[in-house]
C-alpha cells in the first residue's frame, strides 16, 4: 500500500493551533496548510490564527497556548 495519492491531497505542511481566553473559551485547531508561495512562518502563523478565531467570534483577540507548523512528511 502506498501512500502517495493521499499525500497529494493534503497541504504541504501540518500545523497545530490552541488558543485560550482564560475562564472563557478555549479551542484547538489541526490540519494540513499550504501557504503562498513567499510566505513566512509568521504569514502562517496569522492566517490560521485570523481563521481559527474568525470561527467562534468569543475567541476574537485570544491567547496563544500552544503552535506548531511542519513539513508535512514523516
Amino acid at each position: 500500500m502506498t501512500s502517495q495519492p493521499h499525500a497529494r491531497s493534503q497541504g504541504s505542511h501540518f500545523f497545530v493551533l490552541t488558543v485560550e481566553k482564560p475562564g472563557l473559551a478555549s479551542a484547538t485547531s489541526s490540519g494540513s496548510y499550504t501557504p503562498p508561495a513567499g510566505a513566512t512562518r509568521v504569514d502562517a502563523f496569522n492566517a490560521l490564527y485570523a481563521e481559527l478565531t474568525a470561527s467562534a467570534p468569543r475567541l476574537h483577540r485570544a491567547n496563544v497556548v500552544f503552535f506548531s507548523l511542519e513539513l508535512n512528511r514523516i
